[in-house]
């Protein structure tokens, strides 16, 4: 279990294209390395920047190639601020904001990593701005969304359970994801439920603003649904990785090998015993993102 998520980075505040407070964490910014682009993590719908801490660690720590990590919470999430125009939460907005942080930070070009609606985020930023994209690495994400993955994240996010301390939280993590992720520990149950939740007024609260899963309630299963492969053209020349959690239901294995086949070059690895989407710094996956960065 992680002892502390609080130090290792520099908190960063920026300014959204509209006025709001973005939050982010430079970790490794002071790094000698400063000729390796750095590396941009987007995390998921309802997740925030903590997702990343233990493998922003091991990156912007690394005895080798040291790099600069930044990890963003999207507007409503973690300790970025609260939009009052709920309608702001969408894929195009987000893709704004991590350009500004960008502008922000002095970053001209990036490695991204992004996990689920980060990788999205991703797809568009491909499509508008790819001369940013040094390289991408996708998380349980691609340009194909299973509507089973879907109605088990519009669930577990619309059931409304509040946990009464943390050792509830963590049992309501296992409740909703302990099938899909085999391979966790009980201490990588308790550090997810801390990447997850936050303290305020003495209460455990899931860290983000209720409005983000309302949208989900309205999600409509029987529609079909879009896909981003003309997105995902945009790929094309930038060097792709793309980590499948051995046990999602929303990224299908014939979505990756489409993706492979559409693009010749793509790095793929499977998350063993884990489900979506896949916790990074676990198991072997520090050594194949190590392996990628190597390759770039």
């Amino acid at each position: 279990m992680r002892n502390d998520d609080e130090s290792g980075f520099v908190s960063r505040t920026i300014s959204a294209p509209d006025g709001l407070r973005l939050y982010a964490r430079d970790y490794g910014g002071d790094s000698s390395s400063s000729s390796l682009p750095p590396i941009v993590c987007l995390p998921g719908l309802t997740r925030n920047s903590r997702d990343f801490h233990d493998l922003a660690l091991l990156l912007s720590r690394d005895p080798v190639a040291p790099r600069r990590v930044i990890t963003l919470d999207f507007r409503g999430r973690g300790l970025s601020a609260w939009d009052d125009d709920k309608s702001h939460y969408n894929l195009a907005v987000e893709a704004q904001d991590v350009l500004a942080t960008c502008v922000a930070l002095d970053i001209p070009k990036a490695v991204f990593i992004g996990t689920s609606r980060g990788g999205l985020v991703l797809h568009l930023l491909a499509a508008s701005h790819p001369d940013i994209l040094k390289a991408v690495i996708l998380n349980d994400i691609g340009p194909v969304l299973e509507k089973e993955g879907l109605g088990n994240i519009r669930d577990y996010l619309n059931r409304d359970r509040k946990p009464t301390d943390w050792n509830e939280a963590v049992a309501i993590l296992k409740e909703n994801h302990g099938c899909a992720f085999t391979a966790l520990t009980e201490d990588d149950w308790h550090d997810m439920a801390r990447a997850i939740y936050t303290v305020s007024d003495g209460k455990v609260l899931a860290d983000f603003d209720p409005a983000i899963a309302a949208q989900m309630k309205s999600l409509d299963l029987e529609a079909p649904l879009p896909d981003l492969w003309p997105q995902f053209e945009a790929f094309q020349t930038i060097p792709l990785m793309v980590i499948r959690g051995e046990n999602s239901k929303l990224l299908a294995a014939a979505t990756v090998q489409e993706m492979a086949r559409r693009h010749p070059g793509l790095a793929t690895r499977i998350a063993v015993g884990q489900g979506h989407a896949p916790i990074l710094h676990l198991a072997d996956i520090p050594a194949a993102i190590r392996h990628f960065l190597a390759t770039i």
